[in-house]
């Protein structure tokens, strides 16, 4: 079944109407509130208000679409194309004053993460992908954005955000795949994934995702030529235990070290692990 595109000019439009809503918020004593009761999960009038100026455009735009959000829940799950909204992924950062979070737009259609953006108002940069090609623009102009070849562990640059959503068996998993990298970098959320479509690093592991922290990057990276799969090489739009790849020899290998990480773990433990996602 064919699947007629969304232009990429209305991603732009709702990128541009989510930083005027976000950007005024960057770097002020703006309040902080916690979503969890056990944890630190925070959110900002800034993530609200970015959320508001997207759904506003896409309900006048496209009526018949669904929406799937982060902060204002979900709609119509059950169309056909719905739109994965998350107005500032890694929020941490961005009350932390440091500019490596962005705006995630995704579009799925018939399930499938399809189309997706990922935009950075304080730098001014966006990546596009539509699982075919994927695209840069911002102060370095305009480009194509390709991955680099990588084939393995030991020559890679290794992105993850936090061990914190990683349980005991994932994290030791984890870890074993961790010491064979070349270089290894915390904390950059969806800078990461656009950096592995930009050719900058090769990989990113995660745990604990939801659908609205990595349906908009999937389409970037393959459009770019990686891989994104869960950690036993299925779908990844749900979220969940995601592996991100800028070269499909280094994503098989990098798959196989994770498995032996769990089964090594569940074996000292005595516990059998379970998938997340």
């Amino acid at each position: 079944m064919q699947i007629t595109p969304i232009s990429k000019a209305f991603f732009d439009q709702l990128a541009d109407a989510a930083s005027a809503a976000i950007l005024p918020h960057f770097r002020t004593a703006l309040a902080v509130e916690n979503k969890l009761e056990d944890a630190f999960d925070p959110v900002t009038v800034a993530d609200r208000a970015g959320e508001v100026a997207m759904r506003e455009l896409i309900g006048a735009t496209y009526p018949d679409h669904g929406i799937l959000g982060e902060e204002f829940g979900n709609t119509g799950l059950d169309r056909d194309k719905v739109w994965v909204l998350d107005p500032v992924d890694g929020t941490r950062s961005f009350i932390a004053g440091i500019p490596l979070w962005g705006t995630l737009i995704g579009l799925r259609a018939s399930g499938r993460a399809v189309q997706g953006m990922m935009a950075q108002p304080f730098t001014g940069e966006r990546f596009y992908g539509d699982g075919v090609t994927a695209s840069y623009t911002g102060p370095g102009g305009e480009r194509l954005l390709r991955t680099r070849p990588c084939s393995d562990i030991s020559q890679a640059t290794l992105f993850t955000t936090s061990l914190r959503p990683f349980s005991d068996s994932e994290r030791q998993a984890y870890l074993s795949v961790e010491g064979q990298a070349k270089l290894v970098r915390y904390s950059a959320d969806c800078y990461a994934y656009c950096m592995v479509a930009a050719g900058q690093a090769d990989l990113v592991i995660e745990a604990g995702l939801q659908p609205y922290d990595i349906t908009a990057l999937i389409p970037v990276i393959e459009g770019a030529g990686g891989v994104v799969t869960n950690w036993t090489g299925g779908s990844a739009a749900d979220g969940g235990r995601v592996v991100a790849s800028g070269d499909r020899r280094l994503h098989d290998q990098v798959l196989k070290l994770l498995a032996a990480g769990e089964t090594a773990s569940a074996g000292a433990s005595g516990v059998i692990p379970t998938s997340r996602g």
